[in-house]
């Protein structure tokens, strides 16, 4: 009897894993870097290579930082919002280009239009490395004092500007 068991125990906690685990968003990745300072870079601006942008010239603003690429088909599908956000001034938001070719990416911003405020190139992907980055798109919030406030990976939708990260920037911007 003891026998059955232990294998019955075994597969009880197994699902209990497997349920609790279906109940989460894949794309809402845990990020070590959420309540923490952005990591110090000073990369070159894609429309002006010989100007920089450090993270330190937004400090006393809440923005957001959105990882995108020409080569990424979901950022070309969040794009529209982020040109209707900047239109509509709701926030300062960063284009983090990553893993891009320079005219790879100007010509994308020219088709598209370019709803950021400075567009840091990593070229190389290092920096990206600091954030945890696993891929584009990516979007962070950081707050005033240049802390991650959330990171969110994948495209970010209408749906979840509204209910997500619109109410946390609200909030952020009265502190």
């Amino acid at each position: 009897m003891v026998r059955y068991l232990v294998p019955l125990g075994i597969f009880a906690v197994m699902v209990a894993f497997f349920v609790v685990g279906l109940g989460k968003d894949p794309r809402e990745l845990p990020s070590v870097l959420v309540g923490k300072p952005t990591p110090k870079f000073n990369l070159p601006e894609l429309h002006k290579p010989q100007e920089t942008f450090s993270p330190d010239e937004m400090l006393g603003k809440v923005w957001l930082m959105n990882v995108w690429a020409s080569w990424c088909p979901s950022c070309r599908a969040e794009h529209p919002l982020f040109m209707q956000l900047s239109r509509q001034g709701k926030v300062n938001i960063v284009g983090f280009n990553y893993k891009d070719r320079r005219q790879d990416a100007l010509q994308w911003l020219g088709q598209l239009g370019d709803p950021y405020s400075n567009i840091p190139a990593d070229l190389s992907g290092d920096v990206a490395i600091d954030f945890g980055v696993y891929g584009a798109p990516e979007t962070y919030v950081i707050d005033k004092q240049g802390i991650i406030r959330h990171r969110y990976a994948g495209a970010v939708s209408h749906q979840y500007w509204r209910e997500t990260l619109e109410p946390m920037i609200r909030e952020l911007e009265q502190q």
